[in-house]
């Protein structure tokens, strides 16, 4: 195969892996109005949950957002107990959020909403099907996988 053919393929694939995990998101997305609390907090908690204990400046940098936008974000998950500013013990001038208990089980019950109603999605896949869809995200994990160039 030529290069420029590798090319032209390799970009109607992430051409159409683009799509499609735009189509997937929105697909799942709808499962997560039953949380009770709004998008950015949710991708905020989110990060939090699965990143660990971070500062507002890094939660913003992560969600990419400017940080009185992310005050405002943090502000409501502490209302409603899903996340804490806590001391951060390497430097006790600065303050540290995290996810709570119970922003950690909202999230993970969102998380296992989502993944069950993409489930039912694919019980129509032959098992072959299903089989090939696994080694696809195989492949597309290891793809995207963080590497040190």
């Amino acid at each position: 195969m030529k290069s420029s053919e590798k090319s032209a393929n390799r970009l109607e694939v992430a051409d159409r892996l683009h799509s499609t995990a735009i189509h997937l998101l929105r697909l799942v997305r709808k499962q997560d109005t039953q949380s009770g609390i709004g998008p950015a907090q949710l991708s905020a908690l989110s990060v939090l949950v699965f990143g660990g204990p971070m500062t507002l400046g890094q939660l913003a940098s992560a969600e990419q957002v400017k940080p009185p936008t992310m005050t405002r974000i943090v502000n409501g998950l502490e209302r409603s107990r899903l996340a804490e500013r806590v001391p951060d013990p390497k430097d006790a001038r600065r303050v540290q959020i995290r996810a709570t208990r119970k922003g950690e089980r909202l999230l993970m019950e969102g998380r296992r909403r989502r993944i069950e109603y993409l489930a039912r999605h694919l019980d129509q896949l032959s098992p072959k099907d299903l089989a090939l869809l696994n080694e696809a995200a195989e492949v597309l994990q290891y793809a995207l996988q963080d590497r040190r160039e």
